[in-house]
């Protein structure tokens, strides 16, 4: 008899370890895998974040940089001016008190018979109200020469032809530049990339947030009918 009651003891004893194990098991594989994703998101949503900031950065600086001085321009005013002449001074302009280079002066009339001075850009007339053009400051005055000349060159095919010019008859009466540096379409064209860089953290930010809304609903989901159906 006791043989007899010891043996079915034994039987059972090894399923009921072998399950426990298991059930011990299952739970640690999913603690592992719900950390693995855990993380992997929270590193996407830092990283959407971080480009949302860095966009604003680059918002701000293209903002001071372009933008602002496009809008704060004198120079909206256009008009039609004729090339008259085109020589370069015998007195050669200074370069940032470090050297010289020459100075390419280019006259123009309106259509209202008055003569002016023609610069190439804003930045120009501020740099020497004399000057259309100067090149940059280097040693080699041979390259210097040759630059400029290749300039009054290309300037004196088109004497005596109409150009487009712009003008600001309060502020500089003797002067118009043949084009603005800061031109609503550099200013554009500096705004998209820190655009697409918002677009693109946001985009990343919102698919993180999504996915994790859809598992919420899914494990909802299923441990609705896990008690409908086994409780």
């Amino acid at each position: 008899m006791l043989l007899n009651t010891a043996s079915p003891r034994r039987s059972f004893s090894v399923p009921i370890n072998m399950n426990l194990q298991g059930a011990r098991r299952r739970p640690t594989r999913a603690k592992a895998q719900v950390t693995v994703s855990s993380v992997g998101e929270d590193r996407a949503v830092l990283l959407g974040f971080a480009m949302m900031s860095f966009s604003v950065l680059m918002y701000f600086l293209v903002g001071i940089t372009l933008v602002k001085p496009h809008l704060s321009s004198d120079w909206n005013q256009e008009a039609s001016c004729i090339l008259v002449r085109v020589y370069v001074l015998d007195e050669w302009a200074d370069c940032r008190g470090a050297s010289t280079v020459p100075c390419l002066k280019v006259l123009v009339n309106f259509s209202t018979s008055e003569q002016v001075r023609l610069h190439y850009d804003e930045e120009s007339v501020l740099l020497n109200n004399e000057c259309f053009y100067i090149p940059k400051c280097q040693q080699d005055r041979k390259a210097l020469v040759d630059e400029v000349q290749k300039i009054k060159d290309v300037l004196a095919e088109t004497r005596g032809s109409a150009l487009r010019c712009l003008w600001e008859p309060a502020k500089y009466p003797d002067d118009a530049i043949l084009k603005r540096k800061y031109t609503l379409g550099l200013a554009l064209w500096s705004l998209l990339w820190p655009s697409l860089m918002l677009a693109g953290g946001a985009l990343l930010v919102g698919l993180v947030k999504l996915n994790q809304g859809l598992t919420w609903k899914k494990k909802k989901y299923y441990t609705v009918i896990y008690f409908f159906f086994y409780s």
